[in-house]
């Protein structure tokens, strides 16, 4: 029976590959977060992996605080950099498959054409140069594979999506910027993704190819069409406003194109990708059925 490690097992993807693994059974799952499995002391980490035995390893731990790593980059760095190397280190003479997740944030954010794999990265803020770093420990593993995502949500943790219907319920007015593109992804969808690659490499129908991918859901929108979408489909009586990026001042620079091409995942590994909106729908179906309980 094939052993699959989950680290940062209590975020959003996490939560979601937890209750995804309900339906790929035949395998022995273990679930870590920071308080079992501390990923920046590579000790624990030899130990742990020694005891165990992964056959995979989904790293889904992260400091994706974006604003805050600005000011706190060693932290940021240290968990989303270094700790992943600590990781790669231990397994790099196993043939244990190692599946890291990383961000649309270490692309440019300059363009209208879709990214690729083959595009070169430039982060243009501390987290996006911490998630690279990261990248590049993971890859020193010949096993494997890393998964950059976008604009990630879920019914669990904190996101975009329970931030919107949180505030549409306190406020008659939002105000959310529309000069920056991309693509939500449902964490729930990139779960199932991963799970279905491990289910088809373990039983040989799919060659594991190591390297980059992407992955997010289809289509794009601006976060300010992604929040009316939200307000409309949980029938919120809330006014959506569009406004520049300069009127909503942050403290990192935010990408102003990340819309990613996933052509290589979905070609590799016959995946099928839903719609952002799709999914959505599907996402608040779901939070409505956890707020009547």
């Amino acid at each position: 029976m094939a052993v699959i490690l989950v680290t940062g097992a209590d975020g959003q993807l996490g939560s979601e590959l937890r209750e995804a693994s309900k339906k790929y059974i035949g395998y022995k799952y273990i679930f870590t977060d920071k308080e079992e499995l501390d990923l920046t002391d590579s000790e624990a980490i030899r130990q742990f992996i020694s005891s165990h035995k992964p056959d995979w390893i989904i790293n889904c731990a992260a400091y994706n605080q974006v604003d805050k790593a600005e000011a706190d980059y060693d932290e940021a760095h240290t968990i989303n950099s270094t700790a992943v190397g600590n990781i790669a280190k231990v397994i790099r003479d196993s043939p244990c498959h190692f599946i890291h997740i990383s961000t649309d944030y270490v692309y440019s954010g300059n363009g209208t054409q879709p990214f690729s794999e083959y595009s070169i990265p430039d982060p243009v803020n501390a987290y996006g140069k911490s998630k690279l770093e990261g990248e590049k420990n993971a890859l020193l593993h010949p096993w494997t594979m890393v998964i950059r995502t976008s604009w990630l949500y879920s019914s669990y943790g904190n996101n975009f999506v329970l931030t919107i219907l949180r505030l549409g319920k306190e406020k008659q007015e939002l105000r959310v910027v529309n000069d920056q593109t991309g693509t939500p992804t449902y964490a729930a969808d990139l779960a199932e993704a991963i799970l279905t690659i491990i289910m088809n490499v373990n039983r040989q129908q799919i060659a594991f190819n190591a390297g980059i991918y992407n992955y997010s859901n289809e289509g794009s929108c601006t976060w300010y069409d992604f929040a009316l979408a939200v307000v409309e489909e949980a029938g919120l009586n809330c006014k959506v406003i569009p406004v520049s990026s300069e009127e909503y001042a942050s403290v990192a620079r935010r990408p102003v194109f990340s819309v990613m091409n996933k052509g290589k995942i979905k070609e590799n590994y016959q995946l099928l990708l839903p719609h952002w909106r799709d999914s959505l729908k599907k996402c608040i179906r779901i939070i409505k059925k956890k707020i009547k309980k």
